[in-house]
């Protein structure tokens, strides 16, 4: 009975430290994913910056506008860089939570603007694990410093 508790035991042991393996992996995946998003935003790459969105990706800006679709931000991004050609963004995590599921994940940070009607602020993101890659499903920035 005590090599039956004790193979129980090991086996949880061994689950529990897989699990946080693949905890901290999903996690770093997710920072090297908003490094290169951030790089191709400084560089207004559009295809670089929309690449790590879902279709159905909602966005809901610093000013609280918001927009919705993969499509729509993309123009609203094109519009923007347009009218003024040196703004750029740094989007910093603070913390990343992965679910249980591991299906989900939830960022939140700080946010810095440059050449902006904002100097900055918070924000969070909501990631899904789609196929084997992490996509954005939702942004909400919000407005904090002039």
């Amino acid at each position: 009975m005590k090599r039956i508790l004790f193979f129980f035991v090991l086996i949880f042991i061994v689950q529990v430290v897989f699990a946080q393996n693949d905890n901290e992996k999903n996690v770093s995946i997710i920072k090297s994913l908003r490094a290169a998003s951030n790089e191709a935003l400084a560089k207004h790459d559009l295809d670089g910056l929309s690449k790590y969105w879902l279709d159905d990706l909602v966005l809901v800006r610093g000013n609280s506008s918001h927009v919705s679709r993969k499509d729509s931000i993309v123009a609203a991004w094109r519009k923007l860089f347009k009218e003024n050609p040196k703004v750029s963004y740094i989007r910093t995590p603070k913390e990343i939570i992965i679910s249980s599921n591991d299906s989900l994940a939830w960022e939140t940070g700080t946010w810095k603007a440059i050449n902006s009607y904002s100097g900055g602020g918070k924000y969070s993101a909501m990631w899904k694990k789609s196929n084997t890659s992490w996509k954005i499903m939702a942004e909400l920035f919000m407005s904090l410093f002039k």
